[in-house]
């Protein structure tokens, strides 16, 4: 018996045993003991009362009342621990606790215990870290509170912590993202060397350039760009990609492509996005052949394309009814190692589909098919209605057999398409019914086909397979 208590009572710390003969005993017995209390066993055979030690035994060591507190999911629980520690004579908490208690607090809102414990780091003169100020600006940011945020950067020089670049970054991050809080997040950059002594970085240029690109400044942007060549900073691509962004938000398409070719005199490689905003832009502008000129020299460029480049391209020629240029663009795909995908081959379909080029559309819809793909049904719908509107029915019907084979529903306006031109073909009475039934059923983006009608589904499936058979 004796062997097992001793095992029982190693398993507790003294600081553990302290919250048991505490007050807060009922709070904290679920963290600290299992199942059987302790008032199972006898401590002795004199006395059913837990020896009485002294008060230094008593407390735990400053690690362990910080894992006591880390291990806390809830942060007002966290605190009360803190607190029951602060209590004991000659107990002085880790600078870790303060540390860990201060960003539960933080993250969960609880901003007047978090800043009461700020002045008690302070006032009982720790050495505070940077990174906590790190952390907490951008507890504030995340929190919208960009004003809190500003004003704990100024609160570090109270604790003689020297903002580093770090602290600025952080800050402006937070700034930038609130437009009222552009102009003071400007004034803390322009000032930072002489009253802190920070040497703005790449990454503080970068966060500013977004900032005013975002707010449409382009020409304070364009400023900030020239200055950091003249403080010897050198713009990264980053740099240029942000810049070529807010040109192309601003329609200055020539003017972001100029950025490029600078960019590439300069020796830099375009990361994939620079050349997606350049392509997007240049689409848009139907400056199609640009374009695909720059499509083609990606990869002499040391990037390759990828799907959303060629897809891109694919898209804006297929929008301005150049569908056999978005051929070629396919071709190029296939020869380049990048693989169509489900998007590529829709947004040609319904190009060609546009244009009367039916047959290369049906070629292509049925080349996505068996590379495993699961048309829309808009590719089917676009193609239906087509067929239908240059009257070749078989063709739509065998069309309209493979999308109810893939579990596709006709919508509206794919049945609108089709069924009057059955009705004409045939003058059974049954089907012309089984129509007037149709249109009085609402016929939602869901609908199944026996939703929509009783008997309309096999009546048109035996009408395909028997012209099928026809033929």
């Amino acid at each position: 018996m004796d062997n097992t208590i001793g095992m029982f009572f190693r398993q507790f710390s003294t600081f553990e045993l302290l919250l048991v003969n505490s007050k807060m005993f009922s709070r904290f017995k679920p963290l600290i003991l299992p199942s059987k209390t302790l008032t199972n066993f006898s401590f002795s055979s004199s006395s059913s009362k837990p020896p009485n030690p002294s008060p230094k035994t008593l407390i735990g060591s400053p690690a362990r009342v910080q894992k006591l507190i880390a291990s806390q999911t809830d942060p007002l629980l966290a605190k009360e621990i803190f607190d029951l520690a602060s209590q004991q004579p000659n107990f002085r908490h880790s600078y870790s606790s303060f540390h860990t208690l201060i960003l539960k607090l933080g993250r969960s809102r609880h901003f007047s215990l978090m800043q009461s414990l700020l002045l008690r780091l302070k006032s009982e003169r720790y050495q505070v870290t940077p990174g906590l100020f790190t952390d907490i600006i951008q507890i504030y940011g995340d929190a919208n509170l960009p004003d809190k945020a500003l004003h704990m950067f100024y609160i570090m020089l109270e604790f003689d912590c020297k903002p580093l670049p770090r602290h600025l970054n952080r800050l402006i991050e937070v700034l930038v993202a609130h437009r009222n809080y552009l102009r003071p997040a400007f004034d803390l950059f322009k000032t930072a060397v002489t009253k802190f002594g920070i040497v703005p970085n790449v990454k503080s240029y970068n966060l500013l350039i977004r900032g005013f690109c975002l707010n449409g400044d382009l020409s304070i942007a364009y400023s900030l760009f020239n200055k950091m060549f003249k403080r010897d900073i050198l713009p990264d691509v980053e740099t240029y990609r942000i810049l070529m962004q807010g040109l192309c938000r601003k329609s200055q398409v020539n003017k972001a492509f100029d950025l490029l070719e600078d960019m590439l005199n300069k020796g830099y490689v375009p990361d994939t996005l620079s050349y997606t905003t350049l392509l997007n832009s240049l689409c848009r502008k139907k400056k199609l052949r640009e374009a695909y000129k720059l499509l083609c020299r990606m990869k002499v460029k040391g990037c390759n394309p990828d799907i959303v480049h060629y897809n891109t391209v694919i898209l804006g020629f297929c929008r301005e009814s150049r569908a056999p240029d978005a051929i070629k663009v396919i071709e190029d795909m296939s020869m380049n190692g990048c693989i169509p995908n489900l998007v590529s081959y829709q947004t040609l379909v319904n190009g060609l589909c546009n244009q009367g080029m039916l047959d290369e559309a049906k070629s292509y819809l049925e080349d996505m098919i068996s590379k495993g793909f699961a048309p829309h049904f808009s590719s089917f719908h676009a193609l239906i209605k087509s067929f239908c509107s240059v009257g070749k029915m078989e063709e739509a019907y065998a069309v309209l057999e493979e999308m109810l084979r893939h579990g596709e529903a006709p919508h509206t306006e794919t049945w609108l398409a089709i069924i009057p031109r059955v009705c004409s073909e045939d003058e059974s009475m049954e089907l012309e019914k089984i129509w007037q039934k149709v249109m009085k059923i609402d016929i939602t983006r869901d609908a199944k086909i026996v939703d929509i009608g009783q008997g309309l589904e096999e009546y048109l499936i035996r009408r395909i397979r028997a012209k099928g058979r026809k033929t």
